[in-house]
């Protein structure tokens, strides 16, 4: 399924369409801020744009009453449903955030700036849902929107595997591994099984015995369309229980813009970028929420500053870009100590 574009700085009242509609595994990211008189704002995912379409999911924060407060709740043939209530809002009158929307099976996700907020059971089909609308007191800055990746495009003709090969990524400079690394393979994914915040499921295409895939490590593929804020990369799979080290890196060219970096011989994360063929200064703070031998996801969402990293459903980090050309990031690198499962942006 391709991807659909983005919508940037749209003015309110804001009505877009949701391109193939909602289904299981699909996430919309919003960034944006929430103005400082804000009394309220609103999101509407709903059925249709005409009329008075039915909403399946109303996300309503409210600054008006005794304590900041988001409602939530579904208007179906024109009659609203019970509320559902969450105190306190998560964002604040005057300050940015990310909002995102995954949808599961039964529910939905509510994000917000990275950490789990709320779960919204399903009054309606999400498959209905092919409309968004915003209003209210705030300013969007970003709507995205990701599938699960199920067919990446091929490799490009020619495309190195290490343009410099004696840029070797810090992760490894200290490893000493025996025999011959196995060349980055592209994926080539026809069926993906994974589990997000609690939910398990399987995308499948024809034929019906499709062979699971294979995502060998080093893995390596192409983003299309590069990086932008409220696009989100998940990577799950299991770190060896030998491990000393892997990485991700998202990259550019022969250039690095964020190498994230858990390093079990440290008890650490490292996060860096190389730029210009010189690594910048390491940033190791935040502690280390990885495992040998346990299975692991890793959210990126790239930000309109930074990349906020969740592991396991809860943000652990935030790394300020130092490239700032967004678009220009469009390879993704896994490398090290782990087997993976599942890669999704």
């Amino acid at each position: 399924m391709a991807c659909q574009q983005p919508f940037f700085n749209p003015r309110l009242p804001f009505t877009g369409c949701i391109q193939g509609a909602l289904h299981e595994g699909k996430t919309i990211t919003m960034t944006g801020r929430v103005l400082p008189g804000s009394q309220r704002f609103y999101v509407n995912l709903q059925c249709g744009s005409r009329g008075n379409p039915d909403i399946a999911l109303h996300f309503n924060p409210r600054y008006d009453e005794s304590k900041d407060v988001v409602v939530c709740n579904t208007m179906q043939h024109s009659k609203w449903g019970p509320e559902e209530r969450e105190y306190p809002a998560p964002m604040t009158r005057g300050a940015n955030f990310t909002l995102m929307f995954l949808v599961n099976r039964d529910s939905y996700s509510l994000i917000v700036n990275g950490a789990h907020f709320m779960e919204y059971l399903h009054r309606l089909s999400s498959s209905r849902v092919d409309t968004i609308f915003v209003d209210g007191g705030v300013e969007i800055q970003s709507i995205a929107f990701s599938n699960p990746a199920v067919t990446p495009p091929p490799p490009q003709p020619g495309y190195p595997v290490h343009p410099h090969s004696g840029q070797r990524n810090q992760a490894m400079s200290h490893q000493s591994k025996s025999g011959p690394k196995t060349p980055p393979q592209w994926c080539n994914a026809t069926q993906v099984d994974y589990s997000i915040l609690g939910w398990r499921f399987i995308l499948q295409t024809p034929p019906p015995y499709t062979p699971q895939p294979s995502f060998v490590v080093p893995y390596k593929n192409i983003m299309v369309g590069g990086l932008y804020p409220g696009r989100n990369i998940i990577v799950q799979g299991v770190v060896n229980h030998n491990a000393d080290r892997f990485y991700v890196n998202l990259r550019f060219n022969s250039e690095v813009a964020l190498h994230f970096n858990p390093r079990f011989d440290e008890n650490t994360v490292v996060r860096n970028s190389l730029l210009k063929e010189q690594w910048g200064p390491e940033e190791r703070k935040g502690g280390m929420p990885f495992y040998r031998g346990q299975p692991f996801t890793v959210t990126i969402t790239c930000d309109t500053k930074c990349y906020r990293v969740m592991v396991n459903g809860v943000q652990m980090f935030s790394y300020n870009h130092r490239h700032f050309l967004l678009q220009q990031i469009d390879i993704l690198e896994v490398e090290g100590d782990v087997s993976l499962s599942s890669v999704l942006f």
